[in-house]
């Protein structure tokens, strides 16, 4: 069974962190284990200077793994960006919902964030959204609907959405 993945993107500055944050608090809450990735246009600082995994990195290891007593870090090398979806398929099966922030480029479910302050235009094609969580009441008429502050109705959405496409 391959576990479902939920992409949140919209504008930046727009909530998206703010609210998979929330989701994964109420869905977490109702028992579901979460997973979470998060997209970044930038090279992101994983690994502190000095420390024993970065210089294993910097002696030559393509993948590195710092472990604790209840946490796991992995920092590899790859050739290029990697779908969420062969992420999600290769590491997350024991999870019962992949929640990723960013990628409104590549295929797969989404919701989008548009706060009026930052942009009222999708960054989506509205026939590539599920819902739109808007502080714009009926901006988008074709498309299902939530506020910002709903998070209740958002998280059983979801919640249906996870059982109807497992």
């Amino acid at each position: 069974m391959t576990v479902p993945v939920l992409s949140i993107v919209g504008s930046s500055n727009s909530g998206k962190t703010t609210l998979v944050e929330q989701l994964i608090a109420v869905l977490a809450g109702k028992g579901l284990r979460i997973a979470s990735i998060k997209h970044s246009h930038h090279q992101p600082e994983m690994d502190m200077p000095g420390k024993d995994s970065w210089r294993h990195k910097q002696a030559g290891a393509v993948t590195s793994f710092l472990v604790g007593p209840s946490q796991m870090m992995m920092v590899a090398d790859i050739e290029q960006e990697i779908n969420p979806n062969l992420l999600a398929d290769r590491f997350c099966d024991a999870y019962d919902l992949v929640l990723v922030e960013g990628y409104a480029s590549l295929p797969g479910a989404k919701i989008e964030v548009l706060r009026a302050e930052r942009s009222m235009h999708l960054l989506c094609h509205p026939s590539e959204l599920l819902a739109v969580v808007t502080n714009v009441p009926s901006v988008y008429p074709e498309l299902l609907q939530f506020d910002l502050d709903d998070i209740e109705a958002l998280s059983a959405f979801v919640l249906r959405w996870i059982h109807h496409d497992a």
